[in-house]
């Protein structure tokens, strides 16, 4: 009325306009197709009720329903719309929560395995696991990431999150010396520490690829093996590190400092913990301390020696310089190359039904010569008799001659069907 009287409208008679293109056409929904898409068997009438209450038109045909859906639904374009439909309207709680079962066969690999048992012994002797930032500075990875000092070829990240760190690790030592160094200047002063992580080693040659494929399209072949190539190596290390005391002062029982014999000792567990023999042999680091530097040479099942790592001492100089204490003992090795050389087989000793003899063994050698090669000698020498062997004392002073010293070996001889005498293990 009012457009009428104040702009000059006309008013028709009330009418509809319908565009007979916009009608929906009917979708064909088998039977049977619900129950196998839902996994629910619906009645037929919970089917045409729920499909009635969203305003569908249902009539029968041969073997399916066709159901035609309401015109303020064009959501509705096919049967599997219609099935969900039913689903919703009769209740998402009819559908069982169900279980799979796992087939046969699957499970924990072998190697994965290996890695939880050798985290898990040494966090059973007292060690802490912890998860460092895999981001480190060129200088970092040049000392660590390498025994002999120069450039490591390393991967920069184009948006690091720090700019002092934009590279990747080569080596998981520069993450536990900041996680040490953050605990120190906390007053926790007496740390055994250790990391379980990749690094990443890229070919001095290559560093990534120069372009990267559009992504609209396949790339062929050759792009996609240029990409592969471009990934560096990331092989699993284990790093440990010990500082301050590993036995704390009290009565009657002084402090024991950490040393490298305590990473030494967390590099046995490991070893044990895969079933692989591992020695140190001594050696030199640029980031250790010259005297106390050894590397660690791992016995593969083929009698093949492999160099898997270093452990040593911290140099005193680069302890100062990291805040750190004088003495901070440290190992790292290269777990998977570790596994790669253990065996399948688990050897178990028979139970000893006789008494041991033991003896005890003294050499004067030169200063020069490993310990480890005078224990593989004796080992070697001493006969299917022995069962143990180990180092008791090292002795280097007065009454020695000049550049010499004393080894002393702990042997312990046994037979599986006598006891033996004290004259037999000394032949033997």
């Amino acid at each position: 009325q009012l457009l009428e009287q104040l702009a000059g409208g006309h008013a028709d008679e009330l009418g509809s306009l319908h565009d007979a293109a916009t009608d929906a056409e009917a979708i064909r929904l088998p039977d049977g197709y619900i129950a196998g898409l839902i996994g629910v068997e619906f009645t037929a009438d919970e089917v045409r009720g729920a499909l009635a209450e969203i305003g569908g038109s249902v009539s029968e045909t041969a073997g399916a329903l066709l159901v035609v859906p309401p015109s303020w639904r064009p959501d509705l374009l096919d049967k599997s719309d219609l099935a969900e439909e039913v689903a919703r309207i009769v209740g998402y709680d009819r559908i069982p929560s169900v279980l799979p079962v796992a087939p046969p066969g699957r499970g924990l690999s072998r190697e994965q395995k290996l890695r939880r048992g050798v985290a898990q012994i040494l966090a059973d002797n007292g060690a802490t696991e912890v998860l460092a930032f895999p981001f480190v500075s060129e200088k970092q990875n040049d000392l660590f990431g390498s025994p002999e000092a120069g450039g490591v070829p390393a991967v920069k990240l184009a948006n690091a999150l720090d700019a002092t760190a934009p590279y990747l690790r080569t080596s998981l030592l520069p993450g536990l010396v900041d996680v040490a160094k953050r605990n120190i200047a906390r007053g926790l002063v007496d740390l055994s520490i250790y990391e379980l992580g990749t690094v990443f080693l890229p070919s001095a040659d290559r560093l990534g690829s120069e372009t990267l494929p559009p992504g609209a399209a396949l790339p062929a072949d050759e792009t996609l093996d240029a990409l592969n190539a471009g990934i560096p190596a990331q092989p699993r290390h284990l790093a440990g590190l010990v500082v301050g005391h590993t036995v704390e002062k009290q009565p009657g029982l002084e402090a024991v400092a950490a040393g490298i014999a305590d990473a030494l000792a967390m590099v046995a567990q490991t070893a044990a913990a895969v079933g692989v023999q591992v020695r140190p042999e001594q050696s030199s680091h640029q980031a250790l301390h010259p005297g106390r530097t050894a590397r660690l040479i791992a016995r593969g099942r083929d009698g093949v020696d492999t160099a898997i790592g270093y452990a040593g001492e911290l140099l005193p100089a680069l302890a100062a310089e990291l805040d750190l204490p004088r003495v901070v003992a440290v190992f790292e090795l290269d777990l998977d190359a570790l596994i790669a050389v253990s065996s399948d087989d688990i050897v178990a000793r028979v139970i000893a039904g006789f008494p041991a003899a033991t003896q005890d063994l003294s050499l004067v050698v030169p200063v020069e010569v490993p310990a480890g090669e005078v224990l593989d000698a004796v080992q070697e020498g001493a006969g299917a008799l022995l069962e143990d062997i180990r180092l008791v004392d090292d002795y280097r002073g007065t009454g020695l001659p000049e550049g010499r010293k004393s080894l002393t070996f702990a042997l312990r001889f046994r037979a599986e069907d006598r006891t033996l005498t004290a004259a037999e293990a000394s032949e033997a």
